[in-house]
């Protein structure tokens, strides 16, 4: 009988995975192909934006004040370059600065998803095992910041932790502070689902059998009931993910957002959007549709996963 190697073993787990009803609704759904295919597109331009795009258009030597306003598609007079989107005012090429702008806006959706979850995810365990008066204090915190829109929170936290910072490292620690702001704004959300699925799974065999072993409580939590509860986090996490990047482009575009030498999507919008009446629309559109395209495929792939680990959709 032949032992089983390592390539064999990845050959059975992909073989299980495309066989499994996840695979097979994900193939059974255009839109959700579509979608993945798009954001794949979208977030890998983004990371191999200094490998795709034409010049670094935040480098103040590649840019030349003669090619502003270049209308896309059009060579531009001076040097005789096509830009494929335009350029804006300063001469930057808008498809370059696009790839890096994603960048910035990835970086700041994942950053504060994956914060969120782990602050969420580690107070409703606490909650949901604990119960009493930490249980009620954690919910009774989380009931409060949910009464409040995320945008609100938000700002809040932005505005408080740009005043705990010197004013001389305001845009170093920009995209620092707004990744922990847009975090605090969703980590409620996580608790309370988490809370309640540990409510359900503390109290079945396994986790007592765990007790009777002698297992400390963080063993048990980490061990038993975490790999249990994280279905549904990891749905409203894919869902939260385009949340977190239309709430980092809304500050970016209210001006409180990353610092203009570190612009994302919504700093490239509000750019725009002072040139929009003037017939330069280009400026605008093309960041807004590409945090359309982002947002949207990324939604609707949540859409998907949520109805995939659905057993009663099944």
């Amino acid at each position: 009988m032949l032992e089983p190697t390592p390539r064999r073993e990845r050959a059975g787990w992909l073989a299980r995975f495309w066989d499994s009803d996840v695979a097979w609704s994900f193939r059974q759904s255009p839109v959700t192909i579509g979608a993945a295919l798009v954001a794949a597109v979208m977030i890998l331009s983004a990371v191999l934006a200094p490998l795709i795009a034409p010049h670094n258009p935040f480098d103040p030597a590649s840019l030349n004040l003669m090619e502003g306003f270049a209308r896309p598609g059009e060579a531009s007079p001076v040097t005789g370059r096509v830009f494929l989107l335009g350029t804006d005012s300063q001469g930057r090429d808008v498809f370059s600065a696009i790839l890096y702008g994603s960048r910035v806006s990835l970086l700041v959706g994942f950053a504060s998803v994956l914060f969120s979850v782990l602050l969420g995810v580690s107070l409703g365990l606490l909650a949901g095992y604990a119960g009493g008066r930490i249980d009620a204090v954690i919910m009774r915190i989380a009931d409060i910041q949910l009464s409040f829109p995320a945008i609100l929170i938000a700002l809040l936290v932005f505005g408080v932790g740009r005043g705990l910072i010197h004013p001389s490292r305001h845009e170093e620690m920009a995209v620092v502070v707004l990744i922990i702001a847009i975090g605090l704004s969703h980590w409620a959300q996580y608790a309370r689902t988490v809370r309640g699925s540990t409510l359900v799974e503390k109290s079945k065999d396994y986790v007592q059998a765990a007790r009777v072993m002698g297992r400390s409580t963080p063993a048990i939590l980490a061990g038993h009931l975490l790999p249990n509860v994280m279905g549904p986090v990891l749905v409203i996490a894919t869902i939260n993910l385009a949340l977190a990047i239309i709430e980092e482009a809304t500050l970016s575009f209210l001006g409180v957002g990353v610092p203009p030498t570190q612009p994302s999507l919504g700093t490239l919008i509000r750019v725009g959007q002072q040139f929009l009446f003037s017939g330069e629309w280009w400026i605008l559109f093309f960041p807004a549709i590409a945090l359309i395209l982002l947002a949207l495929s990324i939604n609707l792939l949540g859409d998907w996963l949520r109805d995939a680990l659905n057993p009663k959709l099944r």
